[in-house]
Order: C-alpha cells, then sequence, then structure tokens
C-alpha cells in the first residue's frame, strides 16, 4: 500500500490528528454512498427513493474489502 502513495500524501496523513482522520474516513463513506445512489438513479430511474437508499445500504453492507 505504502509504495503507491506519494510522499506528499504521507506526510498529510502524518500530520492530520486522529480525529481528523476520523472525519476524513466518515466523510469519503458518505461520499461514496451519495455517489452510489446517484449512479443507481441513473440506472432506474423509476426506482423510488426508499428502493434507491435500500440498496445502497444493502451494497454497502455486502461490501468486502
Amino acid at each position: 500500500m505504502g509504495s503507491s502513495l506519494s510522499p506528499e500524501y504521507l506526510a498529510a496523513l502524518r500530520q492530520m490528528s486522529g480525529a481528523q482522520k476520523l472525519r476524513t474516513a466518515f466523510g469519503l463513506y458518505w461520499s461514496a454512498r451519495k455517489l452510489k445512489a446517484a449512479r443507481l438513479r441513473q440506472l432506474h430511474p423509476d426506482w423510488s427513493d426508499h428502493e434507491i437508499q435500500q440498496r445502497v445500504k444493502e451494497i454497502f453492507l455486502h461490501a468486502s474489502f
């Protein structure tokens, strides 16, 4: 992992507090969910917002890393 990260990025991470890193991680997580919902709306314009949110929830529940 470390070899693909730029020295500038690593330096920025080192300067962040634990709380800042956590806020950043949560922000990225919620941004990813919004992007997934937007894509699902494009693919399924007939789905309700509830259906979109349910599918996003399922996708993120079963995601593996």
